[in-house]
């Protein structure tokens, strides 16, 4: 504990100033709010694509295309490329790693949650789970929750 933590007091506890709460749907969600630095460092973290992962996702898109090859052959909106798929001038490799980066942003905030069971570890969280539990258009509403929880918009602190 630094100076100033002592200075706030022997009853001051961190995690529980850095503790927000929101409702969805009639349940209360908490949030730890990451310092900075944690932020900062959760984001490069979510930044960072798993290449495999990427090529699972590759292949589970393109293997329509690649079935139906013959089929495509005179679709101008279906490039077959060395090392890429190109439909309608979008890559299915670059879709395939916005998928991978989308779901490491989602589980980068979803694991910001507090759970309620004490001694629950967040970080063993996986985005299976995540999408097991919360339907794709829920993933994104808690997402937008958790951040504006974090760090409400200026506009929002103004006048406060």
């Amino acid at each position: 504990m630094n100076q100033f933590a002592q200075a706030l007091g022997k009853n001051f506890d961190k995690d529980t100033v850095r503790t927000k709460s929101f409702v969805y749907n009639n349940h209360t969600f908490k949030v730890k709010i990451p310092t900075t630095r944690e932020y900062e460092t959760l984001l490069e973290n979510a930044n960072i694509a798993d290449d495999t992962l990427v090529e699972k996702y590759y292949q589970e898109i393109v293997k329509e295309f690649f079935d139906n090859k013959d089929k495509l052959k005179d679709n101008k909106d279906v490039v077959f490329k060395d090392d890429d798929v190109i439909v309608k001038d979008k890559s299915m490799r670059e879709a395939s790693k916005n998928k991978v980066l989308t779901q490491n942003r989602i589980l980068a905030l979803i694991r910001l949650l507090v759970p309620e069971e004490k001694g629950f570890d967040m970080s063993t969280v996986t985005y299976d789970m995540v999408e097991e539990l919360f339907p794709f258009t829920v993933q994104m509403e808690i997402i937008d929750l958790i951040a504006n929880t974090i760090t409400p918009a200026y506009k929002d602190q103004k006048g406060k």
